[in-house]
């Protein structure tokens, strides 16, 4: 079983009630917009992590992280993007590659939305974090928590955080 922290929209911030559900992972994974890899490096230190670029992440988180993160946990597939969309309304770049092989679990950020809902079409399940940072419209911070056990994803929780 693996216990993952998924967070999106740091935007350069990071603090310790973030870092204390850090600890509590087996691995964390970010949605793009890091900002400053202060965000990434201070996770590295403590846990595992995979983590794409966003739209406001400059050439050297470019250089660290790609734009798109396919990987298997456990047994199932997964795909981390920064600007994905969601289920019926997949970005136009994605759109005709997810259609054609679909993941297990489709993770993106951007919208500072946290939103999890299933695609019945593509038999996957979308998750969007929300936005971890303080840069934003969103009056709540938040991130999911989930286990991958085999084949299964289960115990899944929204962290919120005052802004």
């Amino acid at each position: 079983m693996t216990k993952i922290l998924l967070l999106s929209d740091t935007h350069s911030y990071i603090d310790e009630n973030i870092l204390k559900y850090v600890k509590q992972a087996d691995e964390v994974w970010h949605a793009g917009d890091i900002g400053d890899l202060k965000v990434t490096d201070a996770i590295q230190k403590l846990k595992p992590i995979k983590a794409v670029y966003g739209n406001i992440d400059d050439a050297k988180a470019r250089q660290e992280f790609p734009l798109d993160s396919r990987f298997f946990c456990e047994e199932v597939e997964v795909w981390i993007t920064h600007i994905g969309g969601y289920p019926g309304r997949y970005d136009r770049r994605i759109k005709e590659k997810i259609s054609k092989n679909p993941p297990k679990i489709f993770i993106s950020g951007h919208s500072h939305i946290l939103k999890v809902m299933p695609d019945k079409k593509l038999n996957l399940l979308h998750m969007n974090p929300g936005a971890a940072g303080k840069h934003g419209f969103q009056k709540v911070r938040t991130m999911l928590r989930f286990e991958i056990d085999g084949k299964d994803i289960k115990n899944l929780e929204v962290i919120e955080f005052k802004r």
